[in-house]
């Protein structure tokens, strides 16, 4: 079925332009009331005029809204299922969804291409970003719930796609991947004694796999442990119910993932988790997690243990020369490695790291799991 967003669209472009006018009617309509002077310094040192971040504040609730009502009531609904996990538009006009425990199939639903872009732009709009053929790309967070949006534009596609990837609402436990079948009892209580025992943990798979979940599940057991957190992501993907949680994201321009390793450390941190280790980052988490504040959980693009720590190798070797891989079988105790499958999702491989062979120049894994899920 075809989705027709015309109307939904030119309304939130309508309203959209009202709200900046009468954002800019307010500010206006103060420069010409008589004020106290006191008053005038106290606006100078909050940074916006009295009673204007309120309005200013239901107007951003307000368009968000108008934002997701713009996208169309399917897109609407799926945003608010909390068993879907992803949304995609694809060049041919389908959209196809990725639910838990189900993977991705066909909604039977599509948009035309004009739909398609006008959504691109409103979110490019949203944010302040600019999109068009000459910078055909935009990234970005949807207001309130945090969506990640990823948009793009002909010439790098042949029609407007995008794809919208929820942040985990719902945390499964490790009971709960036993119950469904992703991984034995065994590999369950071997990941449980890890946390509890404070092991570096690598979260490993390919796009998809659910690397972010099974770290929440993870962090879970965590939930109502004394220790102070001190959580670094890029999105909004994690959760943690700790007490005592410091949570930081990076924003770009202002603060790198390893801008924020290091401003970690002086938080009196006594676990770090990160939500995916993707560059040089690698060394200051390395260090972190090997001096003082073991207990880590980490997710990495990788299809094995081994390429897991290859991987780390590589984003380790943008920082420096010399890969530390002593250093690096040292800090890293435990990886999990998760498939995607016809069958669905599954934990693939279970191996912890008993140090580096000097001689023979490789790591020494240890099997915990065999392919069928049993322990070793």
């Amino acid at each position: 079925m075809r989705i027709d967003l015309r109307h939904g669209l030119s309304f939130y472009e309508t309203v959209r332009r009202r709200e900046n006018l009468v954002e800019f009617g307010f500010s206006l309509r103060l420069l010409l009331i008589p004020v106290e002077p006191g008053i005038i310094a106290k606006a100078h040192e909050t940074g916006f005029p009295m009673g204007a971040e309120p309005i200013r504040l239901e107007a951003r609730h307000r368009s968000a809204r108008m934002l997701r009502t713009a996208m169309g009531g399917a897109i609407a609904d799926w945003l608010a299922d909390r068993e879907v996990i992803e949304i995609m538009l694809n060049p041919d006009g389908r959209l196809w969804v990725d639910r838990l425990g189900q993977g991705i199939e066909d909604s039977g639903e599509t948009l035309s291409a004009a739909d398609g872009e006008r959504i691109i732009r409103l979110v490019a709009h949203h944010v302040g970003a600019e999109v068009h053929g000459s910078a055909p790309r935009v990234s970005a967070e949807l207001p309130e719930g945090g969506e990640r949006f990823e948009g793009l534009l002909p010439p790098v596609v042949a029609a407007p796609t995008f794809a919208i990837r929820k942040p985990a609402i719902a945390v499964f436990t490790l009971g709960d991947y036993v119950n469904s079948g992703i991984m034995s009892a065994d590999a369950a209580d071997i990941l449980r004694c890890g946390v509890r025992d404070r092991l570096n943990i690598l979260v490993a798979g390919g796009t998809g796999t659910g690397k972010t979940t099974l770290t929440n599940a993870l962090l879970a057991e965590i939930a109502g442990s004394r220790d102070r957190i001190v959580l670094i992501e890029d999105t909004r993907e994690l959760q943690c119910a700790a007490p005592n949680l410091v949570a930081m994201r990076t924003k770009d321009g202002v603060a790198s993932l390893s801008d924020l390793v290091r401003s970690s450390l002086r938080l009196r941190p006594d676990r770090i988790p990160i939500g995916e280790v993707r560059g040089a980052e690698a060394l200051d988490l390395l260090k972190a997690w090997g001096t003082g504040h073991p207990g880590g959980v980490g997710t990495i693009h990788a299809g094995s243990a081994l390429g897991a720590l290859r991987r780390m190798e590589q984003l380790i070797q943008e920082a420096v020369i010399t890969v530390p891989r002593a250093l690096l079988a040292e800090t890293i105790n435990l990886v999990a490695v998760l498939v995607r499958d016809g069958t669905g999702r599954r934990l693939a491989e279970l191996a912890r790291i008993d140090g580096f062979d000097r001689l023979n120049l490789e790591y020494r894994l240890t099997p915990l799991i065999t392919p069928e899920g049993e322990n070793r």
